[in-house]
């Protein structure tokens, strides 16, 4: 397959692509060959306040978007879809060639992401308030409102399903955008900004401005007139950015942050069914998933066993060229490369037994080996700090008390998974997780329409399902006196 042609680099502010106010650029780099795809315009803090500005002014009283019919809102964001539907293989190719991964992956992603915004499409017309019974001789209405201009930041784990999580409930429910790609997966962000503009956003809605977070990002955070942030990365950058917020203008906040998700296996399972779900839990997205299963708790009936399959599984996925039929492509950085195979060799250093990988691969580019280890234990580092790599450690226990407080001992709360074939235990397990996601039986099954967020350090607020929309709307309270007497 060619490499895609790179149409877009500069920033897309008010509808238009747009220089840098500094003029500044900075490289995206092919992680297969750690050569500079192209040079993209670096926006700062003189841009933020542009990209501020065009909407502010889209999201006046009176402006063609505020004034515009919900429901055809709703149909801008079908169109919005119909047209990543058109270009679906375009946008995937930008993520294949920015991040790394298999094209295939890079082409679900897509679709999904298609779903999300048109799942939140036909969420335009639906968001309303409610009639209140108020004591007194009043009528009491709610009324539902766009909170307003929305600053939302993405990583770059899964570039355009993290803009559709951010721009779906954000443009349902009226509010205008300005969206901060990751510095490391620009190219698909910005192609979507040129089909928002096809589909017929009017200027200002939706803004995007390439950049670091230090520039950039805090630009985002501290704005005075932003109303809300939407972030999803670091739980070390989720507190930045709330203390941010706090000393500016108390803007409202909501965080999908890091995880260390516990995936408990209790001996009754079909042990092949059991690694199968476990392999994908952790491996999928090279393991660069925040809610990725990377804690995986096997009862000791079966863990030796288990452990065995694991290893052999891992062994036979296929690293290699993302334009081919592989299961894993390269990292998406340096950065994250160096310290994956940090936490392995910290792996090593404590005890942990390495039964597969554990090594970069080739010579050039970010591939690091499938790795498992076995005979981890919970203070270890590599089942206490969020790896983001492919790297699955294994982990023993006995009984249901145990494995609950041990899979609870931890800063994070965003997912966890159990298999098992009582269903008592499933419950048992799922009511006493502390995590904003459970699933029985299978792993990271999230779609549109099912709400997904984090306990404890994991963040807070819902993305996805009626739950995510709520995050992007105000709620106005209206009280009427009725029978009062002309004057």
């Amino acid at each position: 397959m060619d490499l895609p042609e790179i149409k877009y680099t500069q920033l897309f502010i008010n509808n238009e692509f747009v220089d840098a106010a500094s003029k500044k650029t900075f490289a995206t780099i092919n992680p297969c060959t750690e050569e500079v795809i192209a040079l993209v315009a670096e926006g700062d803090r003189a841009d933020i306040d542009l990209a501020v500005q065009a909407a502010r002014r889209a999201f006046k009283i009176g402006s063609p978007w505020r004034t515009m019919d919900a429901s055809k809102r709703g149909k801008l964001m079908l169109s919005l879809a119909q047209l990543m539907t058109r270009d679906k293989e375009y946008l995937a190719q930008l993520d294949t060639l920015d991040n790394g991964k298999p094209y295939q992956e890079a082409l679900g992603d897509i679709e999904q992401s298609i779903d999300v915004i048109q799942y939140f499409a036909g969420w335009a017309d639906k968001i309303h308030g409610d009639t209140i019974p108020a004591d007194g001789n009043v009528m009491t209405i709610t009324k539902k409102e766009p909170v307003g201009v929305v600053g939302q930041i993405i990583p770059w784990n899964y570039p355009v399903a993290m803009l559709a999580w951010k721009w779906g409930p954000a443009l349902a429910a009226g509010c205008t955008l300005v969206l901060k790609p990751a510095d490391a997966t620009p190219l698909s962000a910005l192609y979507m900004g040129q089909l928002s503009r096809e589909a017929g956003f009017p200027p200002g809605v939706i803004n995007i401005v390439n950049g670091f977070g230090a520039t950039a990002g805090a630009a985002i955070a501290e704005h005075m007139n932003i109303d809300k942030v939407a972030f999803t990365g670091s739980t070390q950058v989720g507190r930045i950015i709330m203390q941010a917020a706090a000393r500016t203008n108390l803007k409202r906040v909501s965080l999908e942050l890091g995880g260390k998700s516990p995936l408990v296996i209790f001996d009754d399972v079909d042990l092949d069914e059991a690694v199968n779900i476990a392999y994908n839990a952790i491996f999928t997205n090279h393991g660069q998933n925040c809610c990725a299963g990377s804690r995986t708790f096997v009862q000791d009936g079966i863990y030796d066993e288990f452990v065995k399959k694991a290893a052999e599984l891992a062994k036979k996925r296929v690293v290699g060229d993302p334009w081919t039929d592989v299961d894993q492509g390269p990292q998406v950085n340096k950065v994250q490369f160096d310290r994956i195979l940090g936490f392995i060799n910290q792996g090593k250093e404590q005890g942990a037994k390495l039964v597969a990988g554990g090594q970069r691969v080739g010579d050039l580019g970010y591939f690091v080996q499938p790795t498992v280890f076995a005979e981890v234990t919970d203070e270890m580092v590599i089942a206490k700090e969020e790896i983001f790599g492919p790297v699955q450690s294994i982990l023993r226990f006995s009984t249901m008390e145990e494995v609950i407080k041990r899979a609870n001992d931890t800063q994070y709360g965003l997912a966890a998974g159990v298999l098992t074939r009582d269903i008592k235990k499933a419950l048992e397990f799922s009511h006493s997780i502390e995590a904003g996601s459970v699933w029985i039986n299978c792993y990271d099954h999230t779609l549109a329409q099912t709400p997904f967020g984090g306990f404890k350090q994991s963040g807070h607020g819902r993305e996805l399902g009626p739950e995510g929309v709520k995050e992007y709307i105000e709620t106005k309270t209206i009280t009427m006196a009725l029978n009062q007497k002309n004057s």
